[in-house]
């Protein structure tokens, strides 16, 4: 159906011609699906927008040949390439609050399309798009039409944009990331929904991402992107069993696996800097970092003989939801409900659950940033509920957060270094800025980022960088206790283990406690020592991580073990 061939595409830049992509060729077949996988920058979202001929023209050069049914694209005019769009290619963009324009409703931008295309009248296209809204289950269709973006969750709007992209019936979809960023089981319901979509209307599909679990599951056939080629091609089987290039071999080593203890996680680069005589298998690469059960039980008995460093004690943080005439709440929603648990020094605590289950509610409350309703938060025998503002600024010295996004949580006015002296000039630490300025330089060589990058601007960092610029903004004050707040959730499978193995370093080094929140339960039992469950405002289950893996107790638990991509 789709062919193509020797595609080269090159960026105009103040610094001259960049070359994205080079000289990729594959087929997609009739009812086939391939995945394309990779790290961000390696060229796969870029190919797939050039396959759609959504790139400006202006900026860039792109040559080689993209046939259609064996229809050129590139030699179409506008006009007609707009009628294929949609019609006989659709595609389903990485970022749904983004793709969706927030002042419009949900079934207008739909309707729109489906006008566009089809040529029929505004009721009978309601009417299609409500049946859209059905297939992709989402429920209360007809509400959701009347939505706007904002009002719905992650997963509603990625629902929206696969119904938007279904609307004309293409005979190829090009689905881009559609489950970063999802909570496991929401990305295990749009995986199932894109293979059963696909099944009844005889589609193809390319499927783009950065985690192979999730390649696992849905593709037939995988391309492997790296820095703009096609390193590796082969059926999904034989490329999970037998991987050949040392690019592939890192990615699939490089995801937590619930089956092994490793102290530290594989990255790429293991694999490039490998002796290239041998044929290095990641097994190999594993037990160099295999964590003796001998080592966990002393750390685990040594941990738990301490004193705790915080004790949370019937803790509630119930948010009021719209007011009677006499002004009391109508709706009271308990994002944190009667929640109590300890921490130890230098023990890593995870908690995990889906969206909106309370987790982030219950960082953020432990630190005050949202007060609290009602309980007590003990921490190093000081009642944080009970401290006025002034006491409790001192403490948060003490305890720090990373937050989930560290876009915005860097301020994009300030450069890097300003950024991680503004906590140290409020809290006074060192007599002058120069001072200050050798601990920032020290702090960015910590967490391998360059002395040069103390006077750049957030945007100019990938999301790993930005990452590890937030985590040592939380190192500055020296603290004992870290909340990571989802820190690695959005990050490609290579840069999340990098960021991964550095915060377990920093534990080490600096003796460090955290509270490690994700949706992500490999993720979770890789790096924790206990585990948390979270589910609407409760701790449903607390425990070892291999004991709440291998023997859950609760059904929302075996839920949420069964959604892991590729396990």
């Amino acid at each position: 159906m789709l062919q193509v061939n020797d595609l080269n595409i090159k960026f105009k830049t103040q610094n001259g011609l960049f070359e994205a992509i080079k000289g990729i060729s594959f087929n997609l077949n009739k009812g086939e699906t391939i995945g394309i996988v990779g790290e961000s920058g390696s060229g796969k979202s870029v190919t797939a927008l050039a396959l759609m001929r959504l790139l400006n023209e202006h900026q860039t050069l792109i040559t080689g040949k993209v046939l259609l049914n064996g229809t050129g694209l590139f030699e179409l005019p506008e006009p007609e390439m707009r009628k294929i769009r949609g019609y006989k290619m659709a595609m389903i963009f990485q970022e749904p609050m983004t793709s969706l324009n927030p002042v419009l409703t949900c079934g207008f931008q739909i309707t729109e399309a489906i006008q566009l295309h089809l040529g029929i009248n505004k009721t009978q296209a309601k009417e299609k798009t409500i049946e859209l809204f059905k297939e992709v289950q989402l429920p209360r269709p007809r509400n959701i039409f009347d939505s706007y973006p904002h009002q719905i969750s992650g997963g509603q709007k990625q629902r929206v944009m696969i119904a938007m992209a279904l609307s004309c019936n293409p005979e190829i979809l090009i689905a881009d990331e559609p489950t970063t960023a999802l909570d496991v089981t929401v990305q295990k319901t749009i995986i199932e929904l894109l293979q059963k979509l696909k099944a009844q209307r005889n589609m193809s599909l390319i499927f783009i991402s950065h985690d192979l679990g999730v390649i696992s599951e849905i593709t037939d056939r995988v391309l492997v992107m790296y820095k703009g080629e096609v390193v590796e091609e082969a059926p999904v089987k034989t490329l999970f069993a037998k991987p050949k290039h040392p690019y592939t071999k890192g990615l699939l080593a490089c995801r937590p696996s619930p089956d092994y203890h490793l102290k530290k996680l594989p990255v790429v680069s293991d694999f490039f800097n490998a002796d290239t005589k041998q044929t290095i298998s990641i097994e190999k690469i594993r037990e160099q970092y295999i964590y003796p059960e001998k080592e966990i039980e002393e750390r685990k008995k040594k941990l738990y003989s301490q004193q705790s460093i915080l004790k949370i004690k019937a803790l509630n943080t119930w948010f009021p939801v719209g007011r009677n005439f006499f002004g009391k709440p109508k709706e009271v929603i308990k994002a944190v409900n009667e929640v109590s648990f300890d921490v130890y020094p230098g023990e890593t605590l995870g908690l995990v659950g889906e969206s909106g289950c309370g987790k982030t509610t219950l960082g953020r409350s432990i630190l005050r940033l949202i007060e609290p309703t009602s309980g007590s938060i003990n921490f190093e025998n000081i009642d944080l509920c009970s401290l006025k503002k002034k006491d409790l600024r001192e403490i948060r010295r003490n305890i720090q957060i990373i937050f989930q996004d560290p876009y915005s949580s860097l301020n994009p006015r300030l450069t890097v270094g300003d950024s991680l002296m503004e906590p140290l000039q409020v809290h006074q630490f060192y007599t002058n800025n120069t001072k200050r300025k050798k601990r920032v330089l020290e702090l960015l060589e910590r967490v391998n980022l360059l002395p040069e990058h103390f006077n750049r601007y957030p945007h100019e960092f990938s999301g790993g960088q930005r990452q590890r610029i937030v985590i040592a903004r939380a190192l500055a004050l020296q603290p004992k206790f870290i909340i990571c707040d989802e820190s690695v959730s959005a990050l490609d499978v290579s840069v999340q283990a990098q960021v991964l193995n550095l915060i377990r370093e920093l534990q080490q080094e600096f003796n460090l406690t955290y509270i490690f929140i994700s949706h992500d339960l490999a993720v979770i039992k890789h790096i924790s020592d206990r585990m948390m469950v979270m589910n609407k405002g409760k701790i449903v289950e607390m425990g070892d991580p291999d004991e709440i893996y291998y023997h859950p107790k609760e059904e929302y638990t075996k839920k949420l073990i069964a959604s892991i991509p590729g396990y």
